[in-house]
């Protein structure tokens, strides 16, 4: 794993919005499992497959064009920081859940880069979770996942795949790569879901 900036800066944590074992950072530290995939924007798409009636695609200027979030929320990495009231913007995933018709139960996120991580599709649903493509108002940098990431903030971050691609719909459960490795595999920080077990 890659580790840059960003292990500085702590606060006391707010019990209220901080979970238990976390800590507070005013940076946004940066962990790869690997080399920062660079995605020409010509060349992106987002694909919902698998378990569907009918794959659906958007082409980067197709989810350009998409119906637009603004929110702020708190992140909360497995690695025991937290980042107060991030500014993201992005398209809701139910935009394109709504666009298929599926019976599936859950959902593989896969990225360039052959990264994968497994949610399952309720906790993708409600506005719950986003595709984004901006951070604090500027399109979002490469090692933060950039050209667009999911984000699914009520989970612990390994959970909010960069360099998302598509998702894969399932009528069961599928670990991704980090829960192949030994990560949890549903991930909620107030719980401390850290690690198979937990």
């Amino acid at each position: 794993m890659a580790v840059t900036r960003g292990f500085s800066g702590r606060r006391p944590a707010d019990s209220s919005r901080v979970p238990p074992g976390q800590y507070v950072t005013r940076d946004f530290p940066v962990l790869s499992a690997g080399p920062t995939p660079f995605t020409r924007l010509e060349d992106w798409d987002f694909t919902v497959r698998g378990s569907v009636d009918s794959p659906a695609s958007w082409s980067w200027a197709e989810f350009q064009a998409l119906p637009r979030e603004k929110f702020t929320v708190d992140i909360h990495c497995v690695t025991k920081w937290t980042k107060l009231d991030m500014p993201w913007s992005g398209v809701s995933l139910d935009t394109f859940l709504d666009a298929v018709a599926t019976t599936a139960t859950h959902a593989l996120a896969f990225s360039d880069g052959g990264y994968t991580t497994n949610v399952p599709l309720a906790d993708l649903r409600g506005g719950k979770a986003w595709i984004v493509d901006e951070y604090d108002g500027k399109p979002l940098d490469p090692e933060h996942g950039g050209p667009a990431r999911l984000l699914v903030p009520h989970l612990y971050f390994w959970k909010s795949a960069k360099w998302i691609r598509g998702l894969e719909l399932l009528t069961e459960d599928q670990p991704g790569f980090w829960e192949r490795y030994g990560y949890h595999n549903y991930g909620d920080p107030w719980k401390e879901q850290r690690y198979y077990g937990d």
